[in-house]
């Protein structure tokens, strides 16, 4: 998989996948979704963050940055292998089938793993405990400390680390040695689901490979402050001696809040990091190429320059600029692990110097084509079909609106003036030569027809759903990551007229 060659891909996280469990997984749903990928012609389907979630059911909230969620695990398949029972995921089957709940999902499916786990561990099958004990030697990097922090987790009812009695939160030798013994068999649970969303993981990876399907994931550049990783290596991060926040991340004032957005991950030690030689962050793409053949970098502007927020203010109004790791970073990672195929999410304020650390390491940009119409006319650069090859050209992200979302609300929009979105709305119709009756479709064509080598489509554009359907709403903490879609919004119709678009712009697989 190149991301230098012509292509197209559709961006859809796996949450949103059919199923009958509440939530999108790895089970039957994602194969056939993967076979309708290779139906529609299309080269690569793009994810969402896969970690486990932490206190929000936001992807880039995750307890770790190397464990698979897992909620991501089918039931279905845990059933097939005997591990599970029809009546162990009964409950399930009475969730919503259009949108994850998240509380319930997690309350039962939960019951359900342990139940798995409960069988599993009866089993005395020698070649699967092999496996079992082959997995955690060579994950044992990261292993080790995720689950024993999702033991204490559980412990202590899902109490943050740095809460945690000052022996467990500093990770004493000797305290960390007792409750290691003390809660063995919870953390081989933990173990065991990590295993299970390996095995699954690698069966659709393959059955993709086999269709001619990439898979691209998607980067963090932060983690969670209540996360493994931060209570496994605080050297690393902005924290003080107790582990409280010094520093917290965002971004200021932008398209997508007049306040800004105060993410409120903790931020870097970049020079510790780079004394051990990014160690930390090898590792964490390591295992992220074992998974995915590409990888979109989020906040790609944050290896150069974060926003500071101090961890008192409400919004990111307040803060100030810090430099990143730079080129030193990335130098260091290609030393180590060879060519890294990245797309460098680089929306917001990309500078001068931005675009240099991009380019230097040849990683393509976003391109989105919803903004590309309420900016400045005369400036070339701007027009889609001047778009430069090693781009990857979006109708829009998951942080969008769907396009006939955003369509509908260029006539409604209330943080701009009247005028200003008429102009926008008369922009895009001149632009594309159309009445917009189709405007998911027009977008989606002129995504295809541009110089960017990567044309991704977001599967809500495919199927012209409105703002119902949106996954994100940046600056807002209800009703996101939720959409869900059904197996009958997969129609044929969809999927050949998207075939016929890309093998007309030169994007059909090899």
């Amino acid at each position: 998989m190149d991301l230098s060659t012509r292509a197209s891909g559709v961006l859809a996280h796996l949450t949103s996948l059919p199923g009958p469990h509440g939530i999108g997984d790895l089970g039957p749903a994602a194969i056939r979704f993967a076979d309708w990928l290779a139906a529609a012609k299309q080269s690569w389907w793009q994810m969402l963050p896969i970690s486990p979630l932490g206190y929000t059911p936001s992807p880039y909230s995750a307890s770790s940055a190397f464990a698979g969620n897992p909620l991501l695990i089918s039931l279905e398949l845990l059933t097939q292998s005997g591990m599970l029972s029809t009546a162990d995921t009964a409950p399930l089957s009475e969730l919503p089938a259009r949108r994850v709940d998240y509380r319930h999902v997690r309350n039962l499916r939960e019951k359900a793993l342990r139940k798995a786990f409960a069988e599993f561990s009866t089993q005395r099958n020698d070649q699967t405990q092999s496996r079992l004990a082959e997995f955690c030697q060579r994950q044992q990097y990261w292993l080790y400390d995720y689950a024993l922090y999702a033991a204490l987790k559980h412990s202590f009812s899902g109490l943050p680390w740095y809460r945690w009695i000052p022996g467990l939160r500093d990770r004493h030798p000797q305290v960390i040695a007792d409750v290691r013994r003390e809660l063995a068999a919870e953390i081989a649970y933990h173990q065991f689901l990590q295993f299970e969303f390996d095995s699954q993981w690698s069966r659709l990876l393959t059955h993709c490979h086999n269709r001619g399907i990439g898979l691209m994931g998607d980067v963090p550049i932060f983690v969670e402050h209540d996360s493994a990783d931060v209570w496994a290596h605080p050297e690393i991060f902005q924290l003080d001696a107790h582990g409280r926040l010094t520093a917290v991340a965002g971004v200021p004032p932008d398209y997508f809040s007049a306040t800004g957005q105060r993410w409120g991950n903790p931020l870097y030690r970049w020079d510790v990091l780079r004394d051990q030689h990014y160690s930390w962050w090898i590792d964490r793409l390591r295992i992220t190429f074992e998974r995915f053949d590409a990888a979109r970098l989020d906040h790609f502007i944050g290896f150069h320059h974060c926003w500071a927020i101090p961890p008192q203010s409400r919004t990111a109004v307040t803060g100030e600029w810090i430099k990143g790791p730079g080129a030193d970073f990335f130098r260091t990672v290609q030393s180590t692990l060879g060519k890294l195929p990245f797309v460098a999410e680089d929306l917001g304020l990309v500078t001068a110097e931005v675009a240099a650390l991009r380019d230097e390491f040849h990683f393509p940009g976003l391109r989105v084509l919803q903004f590309a119409f309420g900016y400045d006319p005369t400036d070339p650069d701007d027009h889609p079909l001047n778009y430069p090859a090693r781009s990857v050209i979006y109708t829009g992200t998951h942080d969008n609106d769907t396009t006939v979302g955003w369509f509908a609300h260029t006539a409604t929009d209330t943080t701009r003036s009247d005028a200003a979105r008429a102009e926008e709305r008369r922009r895009t119709l001149s632009y594309l030569g159309t009445d917009g009756h189709e405007i998911h479709w027009d977008l989606i064509g002129l995504a295809m027809k541009s110089p960017a080598n990567l044309a991704m489509i977001p599967i809500q554009d495919l199927m012209g759903l409105g703002s119902e359907a949106r996954m994100n709403r940046p600056g807002t903490n209800k009703g996101n990551w939720e959409w869900r879609f059904e197996d009958t919004d997969l129609q044929d119709a969809i999927s050949q007229r998207l075939a016929q678009l890309t093998e007309a712009n030169g994007r059909k697989p090899a």
